[in-house]
């Protein structure tokens, strides 16, 4: 009951200021200690798509722009963002609730469970609430240094975990990947209802594994068929930011840890939309 009703306002239809709230009402601080400037969600409709590939390639790339730049890996049960960057080592507490995150070799700061288990290979056996605060917890107790960009990688689909995020952190807009074998519209239209209840800006659509090229004539080959995100992307009104190649050479990076020394121009035009949040 409202304090200006006299009556139940969970049980009656009328438009009480106790029921009004607004999505900003929801959100959660960051740490005392942390200064962040743009927040973008990477999200995906299924899991597969290279969605965490394109996280990691993205805060690369702003890196090597100079900006200071972060990955919050909020895929709890499948992270695998530390993998790509080679990264071993544990995240530390600062002795008074508070958690440094870890940072690669070119000075990425990055936040994942897999920082946290004592085994990297330990399943995470949790359900959806405890991985929702969890996610949270890497918003409101990570000491997150000077960041320009903030990375957050998504588990896929509308569950727990991406409500979490998009009600509690202050995403600055969300990034789409698909794979061109995907009923590539029916997984747009469900990030941009979405992402439009939450009043987010979508930056646009990447789509991964859109093509390969022949080693010896360079041809294209569309080895999933036809891509039709061009047209979705039309339907929508949204920009297509990148079409990433089959490229063995990627996931040898990621394998190796090593996804800080790819190759390729791919992604330019959607750091540049990225970088545009700033101006």
């Amino acid at each position: 009951m409202s304090e200006s009703c006299s009556h139940d306002c969970n049980s009656c239809g009328a438009d009480c200021a106790s029921r009004q709230s607004s999505p900003a009402d929801l959100l959660e601080k960051p740490h005392e200690l942390s200064h962040i400037k743009k927040v973008i969600g990477v999200v995906s409709g299924k899991g597969g798509v290279g969605k965490s590939m394109v996280t990691s390639m993205l805060a690369v790339i702003m890196r090597r722009r100079e900006f200071r730049t972060a990955i919050l890996d909020a895929d709890i049960t499948g992270p695998s963002i530390p993998k790509s960057f080679g990264i071993k080592e544990k995240a530390m507490g600062d002795g008074m609730g508070g958690i440094f995150p870890v940072e690669t070799k070119t000075g990425i700061e990055m936040m994942s469970v897999n920082l946290l288990l004592e085994n990297e290979t330990t399943p995470v056996v949790w359900r959806g609430p405890i991985i929702a605060g969890t996610v949270k917890q890497f918003w409101t107790d990570v000491i997150w240094n000077d960041v320009d960009f903030m990375f957050v990688d998504m588990p896929p689909g509308t569950g727990d975990v991406p409500l979490t995020v998009f009600q509690s952190i202050p995403l600055d807009g969300i990034i789409v990947v698909a794979s061109p074998q995907e009923l590539v519209s029916m997984i747009v239209e469900k990030a941009v209802n979405m992402a439009k209840q939450m009043n987010i800006p979508i930056l646009g659509l990447i789509e991964n594994m859109s093509y390969a090229s022949c080693p010896d004539c360079g041809k294209k080959i569309n080895v999933f068929g036809e891509s039709h995100i061009d047209e979705t992307a039309a339907k929508y009104g949204l920009p297509v930011l990148a079409k990433l190649p089959i490229d063995p050479q990627l996931a040898k990076n990621c394998d190796q840890g090593v996804i800080e020394l790819f190759e390729g121009d791919w992604m330019e035009h959607a750091a540049d939309v990225v970088e545009e949040l700033l101006k």
